[in-house]
């Protein structure tokens, strides 16, 4: 059975990106979010086993999109993905309790390495 996967980025073709690099994997894009108070919601229906979140959008940003749903579910598996690449942000989302940070552009196999490791 495939782990499934939420992506939260107020990009769809992100959404779709990741949905490409992701065929032929252990993974499958269970759900989408646009927004943060989106993903904190969909979160509870879902259950995903791990989450990708973008920093940058509109209305509640990523990092307090993770912090909330960490709250609430401290078993959850965050990867934050930005191409904002700046230290303080990548101390900020450890400390909120995010699993990895990956870097925008993506790629095929720095994606599913980032995966594992928070799944790991």
């Amino acid at each position: 059975m495939k782990k499934k996967l939420m992506v939260v980025d107020d990009s769809r073709m992100m959404e779709l990106q990741i949905c490409k690099l992701l065929e032929d994997s252990a993974f499958e894009v269970a759900a989408y979010c646009e927004n943060g108070e989106d993903a904190i919601v969909r979160y509870q229906e879902i259950h995903p086993d791990i989450v990708t979140m973008d920093i940058i959008m509109p209305g509640i940003d990523g990092l307090e999109t993770a912090k909330i749903i960490l709250e609430e579910h401290p078993e959850a598996r965050i990867v934050m993905l930005s191409s904002l690449v700046c230290e303080d942000t990548i101390n900020e989302a450890g400390s909120i309790g995010a699993k990895t940070f990956l870097n925008k552009p993506v790629t095929r196999e720095n994606l599913l390495q980032a995966l594992e490791t928070a799944l790991g």
